[in-house]
């Protein structure tokens, strides 16, 4: 059986908020992703998914509990090989797409490829290979200024998905999005992820695309229930 592509387990987070003085966010959170699998992550607002997210794709640390990717922990790592990790086995997305404005969307979905050592010959297959299998094909040379909201987004999970990793992390994808564009954006993060097999973990308020999703965990007072 292959190892989970994550595995959260007993994690605490707390911060130093001055007065009153400490909040715990984390408190002993888990969860397992397995290859293939797309999992939500519902929760409150401030109840801690990002956090959790944030632990999850080495941007931030724990205070205490363990994080795997692919069956590798990732505790103790130098800063130089979380980097590493996060460039060739984790992807994001966020709720908002954070194209680079003064590049095409190709380029956006290039530039990763080039940092990881691609040739750029190379990256320009792949961008478009990943631009054609969610429709974007004839909007290549488009500055993002240029694209609607909903193309904005598939060129972000294509960007995201660039160098091929393993683990996907969402934070509210479609969020931004009227209902019928957050549709069209989910069906194309859907495919993506069925035909790659990376394992995703998508935090989202709606609960209709929750539950389209593998299976749905809840974050309530610092724990996954």
């Amino acid at each position: 059986m292959s190892d989970p592509v994550l595995e959260l387990s007993g994690l605490e987070k707390v911060y130093k908020r001055g007065e009153p003085g400490e909040v715990a966010v984390l408190r002993g959170a888990g969860v397992t992703v397995g290859p293939g699998e797309v999992v939500a992550l519902v929760a409150p607002s401030g109840a801690g998914k990002s956090t959790l997210l944030h632990i999850a794709g080495l941007l931030d640390t724990p205070d205490t509990g363990e994080v795997k990717i692919a069956g590798d922990r990732m505790d103790g790592l130098s800063d130089r090989k979380r980097t590493r990790v996060r460039r060739q086995q984790v992807g994001f997305v966020y709720q908002f797409h954070h194209l680079l404005p003064e590049f095409s969307a190709l380029e956006n979905i290039v530039l990763p490829q080039l940092a990881d050592g691609v040739s750029r010959s190379k990256a320009d297959a792949r961008a478009q290979d990943l631009l054609a299998r969610v429709g974007l094909s004839g909007r290549v040379d488009h500055r993002p200024s240029a694209l609607s909201g909903g193309e904005q987004q598939r060129v972000a999970f294509c960007r995201a998905l660039a160098n091929g990793p393993k683990l996907l992390l969402a934070d509210e994808p479609t969020g931004n999005l009227d209902p019928g564009t957050s549709d069209v954006v989910f069906d194309a993060l859907m495919e993506l992820v069925r035909e790659t097999g990376m394992g995703a973990l998508i935090a989202t308020h709606n609960l209709e695309l929750a539950a389209r999703m593998d299976r749905t965990v809840r974050l309530e007072e610092g724990r996954i229930v």
